[in-house]
């Protein structure tokens, strides 16, 4: 696959040599993730909000509640910046200086698109499906009210970088005897057993 065009200044400064642009490692991590951290700026100031999201080829959808702030003003075209973060580390070191995380990250910078009503059940749909496969031909589908009810954005991947880092620590040479263990302290997410859910009896 190619890489992303992105922007100079979306480009990783920090640490440069960790920034990735190609659109294989930013769909593994995308493909990976469930919550993005969406921010924009609001009629208050900035704000920052988790979102289930989901990646439908060169874009990730967003959707809820049309008369929400967060569709109120991103429908309207004003600029967002989404993060996607998976921690797969913590990297100990013999320093306090160097202690660090492990991670892949993705951040896309743009604005949202509206769906157009016609699209919207096939949007949901990938929802349901990134939840559990299989689920949207099992599961109720949105009514017309339902429907109505709910906003669908697509935010484009053009502007879009991977930030990743492995491995250990980075220890300073003079620092290799401190009498300390260091190393990497792996994190994983898994999925648990499944537990039923029934709605209380009314009493």
């Amino acid at each position: 696959m190619s890489d992303y065009e992105t922007a100079a200044a979306h480009r990783v400064r920090q640490v440069a040599n960790r920034g990735c642009y190609d659109r294989e490692t930013v769909h593994a991590i995308l493909d990976a993730g469930f919550v993005a951290h969406v921010a924009f700026v609001g009629e208050t100031g900035p704000v920052a909000l988790p979102m289930f999201y989901v990646r439908d080829g060169e874009s990730v959808l967003l959707h809820g509640s049309r008369k929400s702030r967060f569709m109120r003003v991103l429908g309207t075209g004003a600029p967002l910046c989404l993060t996607v973060t998976l921690l797969d580390g913590l990297v100990l070191a013999r320093s306090a200086f160097h202690h660090s995380m492990n991670y892949r990250s993705v951040m896309v910078h743009g604005v949202g698109i509206s769906l157009p009503a016609d699209e919207k059940p096939a949007a949901l749909d990938l929802f349901t499906e990134r939840v559990m496969r299989g689920r949207s031909r099992e599961a109720r589908a949105p009514n017309a009210q339902e429907l109505k009810a709910t906003e669908v954005l697509r935010v484009a991947l053009v502007d879009v970088v991977a930030k990743l880092r492995e491995g250990g620590p980075n220890d300073d040479a003079e620092d290799m005897n401190w009498p300390i263990w260091a190393g990497v302290i792996p994190i994983e997410q898994r999925m648990g057993e499944p537990v039923e859910w029934r709605a209380p009896k009314a009493s």
